[in-house]
């Protein structure tokens, strides 16, 4: 009896520690990533996700957060605001406590209210609105840059170097792309320039011979462009077609290869704001060898994702805690977090502290291929 009794009890104690290290080994930090996986944006939906693999993958690698694995789901928003809030309530629903996304301004100002609701913290890596975070909510931060200092960067480029020349503005009608678009025109206007020609289209459309019309009646010498790519392009490569040789100026919903694919040869001389090239970055050197290895090029918000993730773990670690309240309360604290795009740290609204946009062109590299370079002191005259 009494061997019976001690192998009971010594099997008892072998369940209680195996159950005990297998509840740790599963313990998980539930992370969603939220973005347009399909559609016509998805390239950018591609640079949310595997930047936050990437990240996560190496989170993991190390050991977690706090000794936590981190496990992830991705929602398709197909940068749509009803299906941005149809995953936000999935996310809540499946207990996610953390999301990177969503790509989309108008997605992710609604997608946002749902994780205040649900004591999720957001962290978008592209989305550029100033509203999402003049809300002051607990939950919402980004690690890109806003409109309005994007727009006063693409202000300061045309009214000093197109004095007494026609712009004319163009916009998706779109949170993000009339936002831009109206900062860069009151940035503009302030500075005693006044468009010739201010006009919406929208998103979806194909055919943009009328807008090019327009456009060639008014004798415009830029076209300021808010929007993304796709339309982007194609408006380009209308204007090309009509005979229209004005440059094209966007903002970062126009950094991605793929404008060159839609928008031609004609593309070369397109002008751009964005924020200094991350991959060019001592400390994402590493990080994009790994993209390079796995033959994706960490583009545009690539790196802001995987930064994401560095600075939870780091905020989360400070915190001694993974309760979103208590991260987000590190994150507005003013700490500094090391990054692959360098530091950042947060003001009360959860803006970055320290992001410049600068200006890009869009020419043919060494290998012959077009694609976007930083301007030299955003002097675009210099780098054709």
């Amino acid at each position: 009896m009494k061997k019976v009794t001690t192998l009971g009890t010594t099997f008892g104690l072998a369940l209680g520690l195996a159950l005990a290290v297998t509840a740790t080994a599963s313990a998980q930090i539930k992370m969603g990533v939220a973005g347009p996986i399909t559609g016509p944006n998805a390239a950018f939906g591609a640079q949310l996700k595997n930047g936050a693999e990437q990240a996560i993958k190496d989170i993991n690698a190390a050991g977690g957060i706090l000794g936590q694995q981190i496990s992830v789901q991705f929602g398709d928003d197909v940068s749509d605001p009803k299906q941005g809030v149809s995953v936000a309530n999935k996310f809540a629903g499946d207990g996610v406590k953390f999301v990177i996304g969503h790509f989309n301004s108008g997605v992710t100002m609604p997608a946002s209210e749902v994780y205040q609701e649900n004591g999720i913290l957001m962290i978008t890596p592209s989305a550029t609105n100033p509203q999402i975070t003049e809300r002051k909510m607990w939950n919402t931060f980004r690690t890109c840059g806003r409109d309005d200092q994007q727009g006063a960067v693409a202000a300061q480029y045309i009214l000093k170097n197109m004095k007494g020349k026609k712009i004319a503005i163009v916009h998706d009608k779109t949170t993000y792309g009339k936002g831009l678009a109206d900062e860069t025109q009151k940035a503009m206007n302030k500075g005693g320039m006044k468009e010739v020609l201010y006009e919406g289209i929208n998103v979806g459309e194909k055919d943009y011979s009328a807008l090019v019309s327009k456009i060639k009646s008014s004798g415009a010498d830029l076209v300021y462009w808010g929007g993304l790519h796709t339309e982007g392009g194609l408006i380009i490569r209308q204007m090309r077609d009509q005979g229209v040789k004005a440059p094209l100026m966007g903002g970062d919903g126009i950094t991605t290869d793929e404008l060159a694919s839609i928008a031609g040869p004609g593309v070369e001389g397109t002008l751009m704001t964005y924020g200094p090239d991350a991959r060019g970055n001592p400390a994402a050197k590493d990080v994009v060898a790994k993209f390079r290895a796995a033959k994706f090029e960490p583009e545009a918000y690539t790196l802001y994702s995987y930064s994401v993730l560095q600075i939870i773990k780091q905020a989360a670690e400070s915190a001694k805690s993974l309760d979103p309240k208590k991260v987000a309360e590190k994150m507005h604290s003013g700490m500094k977090f090391k990054t692959v795009l360098g530091d950042i740290s947060y003001d009360k609204k959860g803006d970055r502290t320290n992001l410049d946009y600068v200006m890009y062109i869009w020419k043919k590299n060494k290998e012959g291929k077009i694609t976007y370079a930083e301007c030299p002191n955003n002097d675009c005259s210099k780098a054709m």
